[in-house]
């Protein structure tokens, strides 16, 4: 079973674009709390930005300014706008959830950032 599905990935240049997409089920998305996550190579994964379900946001130092967290409650979908893309940027980006107090997580989706 598939709970949250994530696209959007893709190879782009520095300075280009990127907008991610999470679809999760409701019972994921209500009430809670949804974060983008990023693991780039050689690196831990860490969190990139957060939504709270009331629309409060928390972003990474590193991409303060450059990227936005939203959610859609209606479409159970939180996206991720990627700008002013660095090569640093690139990594494979997750999206999480919470269901019945476990963390969920997506597939994850390949950012590529060329310079």
């Amino acid at each position: 079973q598939v709970q949250l599905v994530e696209s959007g990935g893709g190879l782009v240049q520095a300075g280009g674009s990127l907008r991610l997409s999470c679809a999760a089920s409701g019972s994921i998305f209500s009430s809670n709390d949804m974060g983008w996550y990023r693991q780039a190579p050689g690196k831990p994964r860490e969190l990139v930005a957060s939504i709270s379900s009331g629309g409060t946001t928390n972003y990474a130092d590193s991409v303060e300014g450059r990227f936005t967290i939203s959610r859609d409650n209606a479409k159970n979908t939180v996206y991720l706008q990627m700008n002013s893309l660095r090569p640093e940027n690139t990594a494979v980006y997750y999206c999480k959830g919470r269901q019945w107090l476990r963390d969920r997580w997506g597939q994850g989706t390949q950012a590529t950032v060329s310079s």
